[in-house]
């Protein structure tokens, strides 16, 4: 069997990226329910509207299901404390270290499974107590590292002894059989998710995905030590001006606060801030989560029948 679909009980080694303002009980439950295992987004949302999503999904689906900690959000704390309180059988995490946490979540039970974008980081995890890590290529959308899936994903493999999950630029059978086959034991897909039916972002959210050509997935914020890849727009454009011209790097983030939620529930196509990874302009429709978890499994095995899935 294979060791993420083991360790995690589920039938695919597929994992729904923990994306903000998205990944909630609608779409964790529906990549659950069709066999792979959905992610609810802690974001810096507080306590009891986390615990009001983890009610949704305990409704909607009777699979396993994971929260992810964003450990820079003020209410880290009260997100552990909630994951514990309501047997959540998994986190990931990201933007921190989980280590003043690994005891207590041990001792529930908790899979814990970092995000990481360096070998450094990932072998930190691993002497933690870990029981994976996913390795985030800068392919991703979102907040991104600058090493690629490619290179990073080997490296880590060869680098610690737990399983290893790959991210970034994977959103069908192909992508999943290259991670397998450069050591990792499952992948992690965020942007193909976005356009799923049960994703409930605003609908120009999910068409300026559908529409992206290949360079329109960009990055903005290196010059802030906060690089971001999302889709092309006004803001994006602005925002790549400002660095340019070498303001203050305040001025810059003050400039993003509040675009993600403009772009996932108000879809505003030129003030939004669309994080979608590289591979966006690869998702040309929209359907079920059981469809696109059906169609990468399907492909995947049709490329490679021995393939581990």
């Amino acid at each position: 069997m294979n060791k993420i679909c083991e360790l995690l009980n589920i039938q695919y080694p597929i994992i729904q990226g923990g994306m903000a303002w998205v990944a909630n009980a609608n779409l964790a439950s529906a990549v659950s329910n069709a066999g792979g295992l959905g992610i609810i987004a802690g974001g810096n949302a507080p306590k009891e509207i986390i615990k009001e999503e983890i009610r949704k999904c305990k409704e909607f689906t009777d699979k396993p299901f994971g929260v992810n900690v964003m450990l820079l959000s003020p209410f880290a704390d009260e997100i552990i404390d909630l994951v514990i309180e309501e047997n959540i059988p998994v986190i990931t995490t990201g933007a921190g270290n989980p280590a003043k946490y690994m005891k207590r979540l041990k001792k529930a039970n908790v899979k814990v499974i970092p995000v990481v974008p360096t070998i450094a980081l990932a072998q930190r995890m691993e002497k933690l107590g870990a029981d994976a890590v996913i390795v985030e290529g800068t392919e991703a959308g979102g907040h991104i590292g600058e090493l690629t899936t490619m290179v990073l994903t080997p490296q880590v493999v060869d680098a610690v002894n737990i399983p290893v999950i790959a991210a970034g630029g994977i959103a069908d059978g192909r992508g999943v059989v290259a991670a397998l086959v450069l050591g990792a034991k499952g992948v992690q897909i965020g942007t193909r998710f976005i356009c799923s039916e049960e994703c409930s972002v605003h609908e120009n959210y999910k068409n300026m995905i559908i529409k992206s050509k290949d360079r329109d997935a960009i990055v903005t914020g290196r010059s802030t030590g906060h690089p971001v890849r999302t889709l092309k727009n006004k803001l994006s454009k602005e925002v790549l001006s400002m660095e340019k011209q070498g303001l203050d790097p305040k001025e810059i983030d003050k400039k993003c606060v509040g675009s993600l939620r403009i772009a996932t529930i108000d879809g505003d196509i030129e003030n939004g801030s669309f994080m979608a990874g590289q591979i966006a302009s690869i998702v040309k429709d929209i359907k079920p989560c059981k469809e696109i978890i059906d169609d990468i499994v399907n492909q995947a095995k049709e490329i490679m029948p021995s393939i581990n899935l």
